[in-house]
């Protein structure tokens, strides 16, 4: 019996997502986090060292990164689905499967976090440093690199509805960093990355597995 660790409003939805689409049966280790600080509870260290999710177990294997067990589900039970054979279509694969976590997901990572500092616990005379501090590092340098990576987004999904031409599981690897964008960056200019988004969200094994695990984003304050 396969197991993930799964912890509330995470990147684990993607491996959810990916098991109902495989129709694999399973069981979920549920796990909350920190009212205060957010973050994963101390236990998921007994599961991986550091302590995050997700964490699939499958027999005496233990896999954590979530672009990992994904590529681990469809390597060992995917039979050949949700990922292109080859060709062009097999390369936007693999491109996008690397790219959501290598490139994008650390920018809206930085965002989260930084519209946090300004928030936290400091001296008084301290805070507004703090906010001028971020606002100039959000102006100057997060939020061009994000409208340069959503246009970048944006043009690739006008040519077809997927990443890779056809569903694959590119797409949900890519669906929790685009629902983490509309959260976090906003996609007012992104009618097709809104448009994906859509698409994932009217899927049945999205739904499942959002009943299964909850909703999907740690909404920014």
């Amino acid at each position: 019996m396969l197991t993930l660790h799964h912890l509330e409003r995470s990147r684990s939805h993607r491996v959810l997502w990916l098991l109902e689409e495989l129709g694999l049966e399973y069981r979920i280790e549920s796990y909350q986090r920190d009212a205060k600080t957010m973050l994963a509870p101390a236990s998921l260290q007994a599961v991986h060292p550091l302590g995050k999710s997700p964490v699939l177990e499958d027999g005496e294997l233990v896999i954590a990164e979530s672009g990992a067990i994904l590529e681990y589900l469809l390597d060992t039970y995917g039979q050949g689905r949700l990922k292109p054979a080859g060709g062009q279509t097999l390369v936007d694969y693999r491109y996008w499967m690397h790219y959501a976590e290598g490139s994008l997901m650390p920018l809206l990572v930085m965002k989260l976090v930084f519209s946090r500092i300004p928030k936290g616990p400091m001296p008084f005379l301290v805070r507004p440093v703090a906010r001028k501090l971020m606002a100039k590092v959000t102006q100057s340098f997060l939020q061009p690199q994000l409208s340069r990576h959503l246009a970048f987004i944006e043009q690739h999904l006008s040519r077809g509805d997927w990443f890779a031409g056809e569903f694959s599981a590119a797409d949900i690897q890519m669906s929790f960093v685009l629902e983490a964008a509309a959260s976090r960056a906003g996609l007012d200019d992104c009618p097709n990355i809104m448009a994906f988004i859509e698409r994932c969200r009217k899927n049945s094994q999205y739904q499942e597995a959002i009943r299964k695990g909850g909703p999907v984003i740690l909404q920014a304050d």
